[in-house]
């Protein structure tokens, strides 16, 4: 039930578990000597496009080269790869994922197909494509290779790698070589996190049974796709795959070590900070909370009308590790509470490498459902009557939903998914490009 704030009712408010369970891990030692230098001072990574541009052009001669990118497609010096592409290759298509090539549109939108003004390279929009739309773009695109160029996050609902995996389907039923130009995870590749997704809750929002935080790079993934899904999909084809690995990666990096710029990959993924906490966060998109879109501080601002300092009280009060919370009052300009004046908290991880963002959106959840028992409730999907409740699709199936409201402690919560969290882990273990070096934090759940 949504309930509004009069300023009046603001002014009155005033003013402002533990450690997770165990699991696979890729570190091989700890010490404090060995966290990553600061932002600068450690060498610079070559991210995939370096790579393929400096000493790999040679894979695209004589080829009819098509990529799908977006703002992030950029190389260090910030020239983006379209111009650098159409200046070294015969570059004949641009295809747009969520958000568009350019990066111009809210969640949920395209940009629609058009002609690129720099290069008049044409666009089309691939968004919201089936993998058999894919393939006849493709087909009448005129490219024989597709390169895939863009940046993740790290989450398994954050729609670039499903527009990978879509366009990878085509790619294969249509006989394309595809290329995946490595990027960083800028969340590190260190831990898998979270519920693994059942596959009768397929979606845009997670295709394939993989946790919540998948710990990979998107190279590292599309190998995984293309051994052990792609081919359920597509009558058992599989891509003809390749793909350009960094330089100077390793898996404790958080994007900020990497000395390369920040480039936000879509408008409410404006820092890393963001990205940090959104592996967790965005599960409040499948509450009648504001996951707050609409401010400049999205998925870090957490909060709803009926919601006062008791909240932020309560959460600080579990000392979650590498975790700590700002009572926070704020206005969205968008979405959810559009100018009303709602109370919540600010999530700050205090130390990235012990701060679990699954675990701690898991406990809001529950802080909340418990302190406004009659105002909290789960987003209702009507269009999808098979699978109603938006935290299901985010989460990957009922299990977190039930659980929660079954008043399941957090510890039995993040228990009940381990079992296929490990399985998950031992699968991911077969893909992976790239060392860790030591730091001095162990996974959680």
């Amino acid at each position: 039930m949504e309930k509004g704030m009069n300023r009046k009712d603001f002014l009155k408010l005033g003013a402002g578990t533990a450690a997770g369970i165990a699991g696979a891990s890729l570190l091989a030692a700890r010490g404090a000597d060995a966290r990553p230098k600061p932002p600068g001072k450690g060498r610079r990574v070559k991210p995939g496009i370096q790579v393929l541009l400096e000493e790999r052009l040679g894979m695209l001669r004589g080829k009819k080269v098509g990529i799908i990118t977006n703002p992030t497609g950029v190389l260090p010096d910030l020239k983006h790869v379209v111009d650098a592409l159409a200046a070294k290759t015969n570059l004949v298509a641009i295809f747009a994922p969520e958000h568009g090539f350019r990066g111009s549109e809210q969640a949920g939108e395209g940009e629609g197909d058009y002609l690129d003004p720099r290069t008049k390279t044409p666009v089309y929009d691939i968004y919201g494509k089936d993998r058999e739309e894919i393939a006849a773009t493709f087909e009448r695109a005129g490219v024989d290779t597709i390169l895939f160029d863009i940046q993740d996050v790290g989450a398994r609902f954050y729609t670039y790698i499903w527009t990978m995996s879509d366009s990878m389907e085509a790619a294969a039923i249509s006989g394309r070589e595809y290329v995946v130009l490595d990027r960083p995870n800028p969340v590190t590749g260190l831990e898998a996190q979270g519920p693994v997704l059942h596959p009768e809750y397929s979606t845009f929002v997670g295709r394939y049974p993989i946790s919540q935080r998948h710990g990979m790079t998107v190279a590292e993934l599309a190998r995984m796709f293309n051994a052990e899904f792609v081919p359920e999909r597509t009558d058992g084809k599989r891509a003809n795959l390749a793909f350009v690995e960094m330089k100077g990666w390793s898996r404790e990096m958080y994007y900020e070590d990497t000395g390369l710029p920040w480039v936000m990959p879509s408008p409410n993924m404006p820092t890393v900070d963001t990205a940090v906490v959104y592996p967790g966060t965005c599960m409040f998109e499948g509450t009648n909370l504001s996951e707050g879109r609409g401010t400049t501080r999205p998925f870090e601002l957490l909060g709803a009308p009926y919601i006062d300092w008791k909240l932020s009280d309560a959460v600080r009060a579990l000392d979650l590790p590498g975790t700590t919370f700002r009572e926070a009052y704020f206005t969205p300009t968008f979405s959810k509470y559009q100018g009303q004046t709602v109370g919540g908290v600010q999530v700050y991880a205090t130390d990235r490498y012990e701060h679990d963002p699954i675990w701690t959106a898991l406990a809001i959840i529950l802080e909340v459902k418990r302190l406004y028992p009659d105002d909290f409730e789960w987003r209702y999907d009507a269009w999808d009557p098979q699978r109603p409740y938006w935290i299901d699709k985010l989460t990957g199936s009922d299990y977190v939903r039930t659980s929660v409201d079954a008043g399941k402690s957090l510890d039995e919560i993040v228990a009940g998914w381990q079992d296929e969290l490990n399985a998950f882990r031992r699968m991911r273990a077969k893909y992976l490009l790239y060392r860790a070096r030591p730091v001095p934090r162990g996974p959680r759940g």
